[in-house]
């Protein structure tokens, strides 16, 4: 068992270091130290060496970025993984669209994606899973349940904020909308679901979650010229993916 042997900084070290600190490099300070404790760190070449700090840092800056997107995201599910379960036969998962999703290149040309199926197939652990996977890359993801989005709308309406409010999730790399058609879509609420459909057509990547088939959203509307004009910006089949997940009860196997 070796025991690693750490050496006392120097006054010039500690001057290096507390100037790193000030240029705002924490990770970068962190790793120099550790090298410099370490009487084993000049049989690293130069360029070893100045790749730990790099990386180092850059690891660090990316960790507290990933951390703010996580709390701006409000998952529900803020561990989910793409694990081995979304093999099981059982599930009757397509899982090459899953793995080609989980790459997240279809944010990137705004394209939406359906997720349908029984309300215990873990639709919204698995879309959370591919939040997770977005923010790995640095997008601004949200995740919330249909009827909380149109109260929040409601609100900023009633407020006038309803322009701030509609700016922020135009902003968003990715709008997750979860149990869609367990909410009132009354006139103004229709009206309010289409601004947000209509600010993100085309340009930002919206995914829909729901246990309703989507041949029964029309109904869900109480306004047909809404429905329309809503179902063409999330249904579109050139520029929305379909995910189907009907496999066992999940909650039955945990």
């Amino acid at each position: 068992m070796s025991i690693k042997v750490e050496t006392a900084l120097s006054a010039e070290e500690q001057i290096l270091l507390a100037r790193l600190k000030s240029f705002r490099v924490p990770g970068m300070a962190r790793a120099l130290e550790s090298q410099l404790k370490d009487p084993n760190a000049d049989l690293n070449t130069f360029m070893e060496r100045i790749s730990q700090l790099i990386d180092a840092e850059w690891q660090a800056r990316a960790d507290k970025r990933f951390d703010r997107l996580m709390k701006e995201a409000h998952l529900r599910y803020p561990a989910a993984d793409l694990d081995e379960t979304i093999y099981h036969p059982e599930r009757r998962l397509d899982t090459q669209t899953i793995e080609r999703l989980s790459t997240c290149h279809w944010i990137d040309e705004g394209k939406n994606l359906i997720v349908t199926g029984s309300s215990a197939s873990r639709k919204t652990y698995l879309i959370n899973a591919i939040c997770i996977a977005a923010m790995r890359q640095s997008r601004h993801v949200r995740y919330i349940k249909a009827n909380t989005l149109m109260s929040e709308m409601e609100q900023a309406r009633i407020k006038s904020t309803n322009l701030d409010y509609l700016n922020r999730l135009t902003r968003l790399d990715l709008l997750v909308i979860d149990d869609f058609g367990l909410m009132d879509l009354d006139l103004d609420k229709c009206r309010d679901l289409f601004e947000i459909l209509d600010s993100r057509d085309g340009r930002k990547s919206t995914v829909v979650i729901s246990q309703f088939p989507v041949s029964s959203w029309f109904d869900m509307f109480s306004d047909n010229t809404y429905a329309d004009a809503c179902l063409t910006r999330i249904t579109d089949k050139h520029h929305t993916y379909r995910l189907e997940m009907n496999g066992i009860n999940m909650r039955e196997t945990d």
